[in-house]
């Protein structure tokens, strides 16, 4: 054996993969012409072995595979069949890996009256009367006769801070990346006891999709106490609003255009026809007048008496 994984040339790798006969006689003796189909390929399984691979036409095995094993002893030596087995192709259907029961139950699997123990050696609980870094967990582990059997140890504590923050109340959580403020400073935070109090708290607002789960100090949510919204209307209003929606609206009649004054003719007037003034007997109160006007007056006056005068003599 030693001679052959030394010296092969790979002669022997080519024996094997020729050996397509002697398989498919091997399967059909073991299974049967009726669920044997093609050959399919050959798989390496080591320097003096391979296995050949056929189709099944098994009822209720889709996808699976004949595997006959074959191999050579020395060059001399003829080949022989180490087994023949069904296998799962790529396509087949197989059962999921097998997992204990005790890590199938996922959270929200424990349902009213289930009962799931915890394994006698859980690292993530600790024999109380064992000193602690956690002040909280020392506290309770000097509760002589009252305390209790186990408390969480340090595994423990990291473990569920680990799920906490990377849950749906950690900093990571669609509802904290939108929110204004953090859990760390918000009223209704109460923080937890011993080393985790300085990660995490409880919510106590009814409000918040958090109430009364255990929630990352990075969380958020748009219940946040310190949360101060300016409330104005949503429609701008103006100071002076026209409601012209409401109003009839009607053409002002037009203005008819005043014509031009036409200029008036000069009239010549023969002195000799023009009546005789007759001077009045009493002379009539004239009102009293700004002095302009009384001048304009006057000189209009002494006018028409000197044409009057003149007249007069002629006749």
């Amino acid at each position: 054996m030693t001679l052959l994984l030394t010296l092969d040339d790979g002669s022997i790798q080519r024996k094997l993969a020729e050996a397509v006969d002697l398989a498919r006689a091997a399967v059909l003796e073991d299974a049967g012409a009726e669920q044997v189909g093609a050959h399919v390929g050959v798989d390496r399984e080591d320097a003096v072995s391979a296995s050949h691979l056929f189709e099944a036409t098994v009822s209720g095995y889709r996808g699976w595979r004949w595997s006959v094993t074959v191999a050579l002893a020395g060059e001399e030596e003829p080949i022989t069949v180490s087994e023949v087995v069904l296998i799962p192709g790529p396509e087949a259907r197989v059962a999921p890996a097998w997992v204990p029961w005790d890590r199938r139950v996922q959270a929200g699997d424990l349902g009213v009256g289930d009962i799931f123990p915890v394994e006698k050696d859980d690292p993530r609980l600790a024999p109380a009367y064992l000193e602690s870094d956690d002040p909280a967990v020392e506290a309770v582990a000097k509760e002589t006769g009252l305390g209790r059997v186990h408390v969480l140890s340090r595994h423990g504590r990291l473990d569920a801070a680990a799920r906490w923050h990377s849950g749906e109340f950690g900093p990571r959580s669609d509802m904290a990346r939108s929110a204004p403020d953090v859990c760390g400073s918000c009223g209704f935070f109460v923080p937890l006891a011993g080393s985790l109090s300085a990660a995490f708290g409880a919510c106590t607002n009814d409000i918040s999709p958090a109430d009364g789960h255990v929630v990352d100090v990075e969380y958020g949510c748009g219940a946040h106490s310190e949360i101060e919204v300016e409330v104005t209307s949503s429609v701008p209003v103006a100071e002076l609003v026209y409601d012209d929606s409401l109003i009839d609206f009607e053409p002002a009649p037009e203005t008819p255009a005043e014509p031009e004054p036409e200029p008036a003719e000069a009239t010549v007037v023969d002195e000799s026809e023009a009546p005789v003034a007759e001077t009045p007997e009493t002379a009539e109160v004239q009102p009293e007048v700004e002095p302009e006007t009384a001048a304009v007056q006057t000189s209009e006056t002494a006018d028409e008496a000197q044409v009057e005068a003149e007249s007069a003599s002629e006749h």
